[in-house]
């Protein structure tokens, strides 16, 4: 659409960005930047409750080993017992957290963009009402960086950025969503008011430039870059969480874009038996499972497991990463049933899970009595009809519907049942 602004007399050119007239693209303006963001709105609403939910599945309230933010103090307040269905839940909630974020990229730069002026007008505070607005787009600038720059590392690299990402990634979380809801209050009705019916007469735009170039690109051009951008970002990582062709083009993600290759282990794995230092004499014929309860420690072999009672549950392998398998069919004896023969015959408790693995995190992890309980979660022997492969835990692993890839322990040496 065309663009038209009151021109700059000629000869007098900006020498500062403090002057609305260094910014010279047409596209800018209030219409524009409301736009935008009611879309980050939108979508940032989504990857912000999705994100505290995949903190609240990893049960850090119930045992020191699954929390690596021991120090959130007050703000764990949300905190509760994550269930165990529907069994894709986890698959569903990180999904859309890892894509939804992802996605925004474009969005969220562009959105930076077209309210650059504003980081440089003078002067930078007018009043209070304008400090606070102020400090709530510091909080909410800075937060959104910070947050989606450790995401995409984790995501991309398995995490590059020094200190804890589970610590970092959480203290950023709140300081995001602090100026997320300040800013949020603040700008919201000036925006909706915008697009209802522009801008009052006589209010400045305060975006859009006094002395615009020639339009290259209309506005609704940028929008469509933008949006382009954004379904590139989604047909190109979405797939992770799918079988088939999506999977294939999901070149920008881990665990999208390969063929896993035939046979019933052919899915995603995310750490291998050798990245953690698991030799085949640890799960050879002298591998014995540990159980501990009130009735005191029992060893059994793989072959003694077999001869038990077993049971079958479809269940995927959801990562924090945001990608998951399909269903796979598990086989293999319920933790409740292990439960009993520790000394829990009416009602199982909690089980601490210890791994075989010599390296990486959550060589040890908790989970809650609602998931012992649960027919579904097993110790499992095999999947899809075939004796689980080293690197998908061999000779037994945890599933447990709806929980994070990393409290589905492998290479399981001993299951602690009882207070934690």
């Amino acid at each position: 659409m065309p663009l038209t602004s009151l021109r700059r007399p000629p000869g007098k050119r900006p020498r500062t960005p403090a002057d609305p007239a260094f910014w010279r693209s047409p596209v800018r303006g209030a219409r524009f930047t409301a736009v935008l963001g009611l879309v980050l709105l939108v979508g940032l609403t989504v990857v912000a409750g999705t994100g505290l939910l995949s903190y609240a599945a990893y049960n850090p309230d119930l045992d020191p080993v699954n929390d690596k933010t021991p120090d959130k103090g007050w703000l764990g307040f949300y905190l509760f017992a994550w269930p165990t269905g529907p069994h894709w839940l986890y698959r569903l909630t990180q999904g859309l957290h890892v894509t939804v974020g992802i996605v925004l990229v474009p969005v969220l730069l562009a959105k930076l963009w077209s309210v650059i002026p504003a980081f440089f007008a003078l002067p930078p505070v007018r009043s209070v009402a304008h400090a606070l607005e102020r400090l709530s787009l510091l909080l909410l600038v800075g937060g959104a960086l910070f947050q989606f720059l450790t995401g995409l590392l984790n995501i991309q690299l398995d995490y590059l950025f020094p200190g804890s990402f589970y610590r970092l990634h959480f203290y950023g979380a709140w300081v995001f969503l602090a100026g997320f809801v300040a800013h949020t209050a603040l700008k919201l009705p000036r925006a909706v008011r915008v697009l209802r019916r522009g801008l009052p007469s006589g209010e400045a735009d305060g975006l859009a430039s006094p002395d615009p170039l020639p339009p290259t690109l209309s506005r609704r051009g940028a929008f469509a870059t933008v949006g382009a951008g954004s379904l590139l970002l989604l047909v190109t990582s979405a797939g992770r969480s799918f079988d088939g062709p999506l999977r294939r083009i999901a070149l920008l993600t881990p665990r999208g874009g390969t063929d896993e290759g035939p046979g019933p282990n052919a899915f995603q794995v995310n750490k291998t038996a050798a990245a953690v230092r698991i030799a085949p004499a640890d799960t050879g014929e002298g591998w014995r499972l540990t159980v501990r309860g009130p009735a005191g420690e029992l060893r059994f072999s793989r072959e003694e497991l077999l001869a038990m009672e077993l049971h079958s549950a479809a269940l995927p392998i959801a990562c924090v990463e945001g990608w998951s398998t399909s269903d796979q069919l598990w086989r293999g004896v319920r933790l409740r049933d292990l439960a009993a023969l520790a000394g829990y015959p009416d009602r199982p408790p909690a089980v601490f899970v210890e791994s075989l693995q010599r390296s990486g995190s959550f060589r040890k992890a908790a989970l809650r009595d609602n998931q012992v309980r649960d027919g579904r979660s097993l110790l499992a022997l095999e999947v899809n009809g075939a004796p689980l492969s080293p690197d998908h835990g061999y000779p037994a692993r945890i599933i447990v519907p709806a929980a994070p890839g990393v409290l589905n322990t492998k290479w399981v040496e001993t299951l602690t049942f009882g207070e934690l």
